[in-house]
């Protein structure tokens, strides 16, 4: 019996041993196919991850919220609506004031920004003393708190007491009223973002200009172009990538302006922008109707109605390109 077992045994094992060492290759080649085409998506997956619970999930929450009457107290009691609130606000006087002057302190603070980006960025991009410290310097606004900018520009721009002013009247001028008048106000908002953004955007255009080869320049200088012609033939249309990248976060940046003018009101007036609603913007707005008048509904009307002009703002960029692509 012993002798049959191990014989027996002994015919096992010749049968079985192929089957082992073949299942190691087999095991390794289906791992290095997972790890070929599994690992990329797996590198990518906390984003989409993250993206898909933060920003796409109350994407699509706002706008089924937008179809209700929801109030704030009451966040789980929902009256189907329709499109009722974007009728409503389609008709409220409010929330065209706040398109208009969401487009104009975009544009008050959004072209001047860049323009003086791009002019600090041409002039880091040469060698001189001390260009670290002026890079690190530029940084400085943007990394202070919009809380703390906010606050020292309303005391400057402050009407009686204010270094505004009071430079002024120095040269003969009356004292202006920054907070109540609409285009005073609009321009101390603005400047307040220009001092914030334009080092960072700065940053961003020396990086690209860095980027460009050296020996255009050299080329430049050999045809006879001169410093200006060399930044407008050479410069900008090698970081225009760049800008047209600097243009889409400024624009986004403008739709969503809350916190300057909601600290720069000094109060209840920040909410509703003004007493007349002067320099109430859309984030505002989105702001006072959800948190002052509790309707949360005509809040996510308002968030959606900003999501819309975005859009509509690049696809008009967009058809702009496409006609100076044909008629280029």
């Amino acid at each position: 019996m012993a002798t049959s077992t191990t014989n027996a045994q002994a015919g096992e094992g010749p049968s079985l041993q192929p089957d082992r060492q073949g299942a190691g290759p087999r095991l390794g080649a289906l791992l290095h196919r997972l790890d070929v085409k599994g690992a990329p998506y797996a590198f990518v997956a906390p984003f989409f991850v993250v993206f898909a619970a933060f920003s796409f999930y109350p994407l699509l929450y706002t706008s089924w919220i937008s179809l209700h009457r929801v109030e704030l107290a009451t966040l789980d009691v929902m009256e189907w609506v329709a499109f009722d609130n974007y009728v409503e606000l389609w008709n409220d006087a409010r929330f065209w004031n706040a398109t208009a002057n969401t487009i104009t302190i975009g544009v008050i603070s959004t072209v001047p920004q860049l323009l003086m980006a791009l002019g600090l960025a041409h002039l880091l991009n040469y060698k001189m003393r001390g260009s670290l410290f002026f890079r690190i310097a530029s940084l400085v606004p943007y990394a202070t708190s919009v809380g703390a900018a906010a606050l020292v520009f309303t005391m400057l721009f402050e009407r009686d007491f204010g270094m505004i002013n009071w430079m002024l009247g120095l040269v003969g001028m009356d004292p202006v009223n920054w907070e109540a008048d609409k285009w005073p106000a609009q321009v101390a908002i603005s400047t307040i973002v220009i001092w914030r953004w334009t080092g960072y955007n700065a940053l961003l255009y020396l990086a690209a200009m860095q980027a460009i080869p050296a020996d255009r320049y050299e080329a430049a200088a050999i045809d006879g172009a001169s410093r200006w012609k060399q930044f407008t033939h050479v410069t900008v249309p090698g970081i225009r990538s760049t800008i047209v990248f600097t243009i889409v976060l400024s624009t986004i940046g403008a739709t969503q302006l809350f916190g300057e003018p909601l600290i720069f009101g000094q109060g209840p007036n920040g909410v509703t922008g003004g007493a007349d609603n002067q320099y109430q913007t859309l984030g505002l707005l989105l702001y006072e109707e959800g948190w002052k008048n509790y309707q949360m509904g005509r809040s996510a009307t308002v968030a959606w109605a900003m999501f819309l002009l975005l859009v509509l703002v690049f696809v008009a960029q967009r058809l702009i390109k496409r006609l100076r692509s044909r008629t280029s």
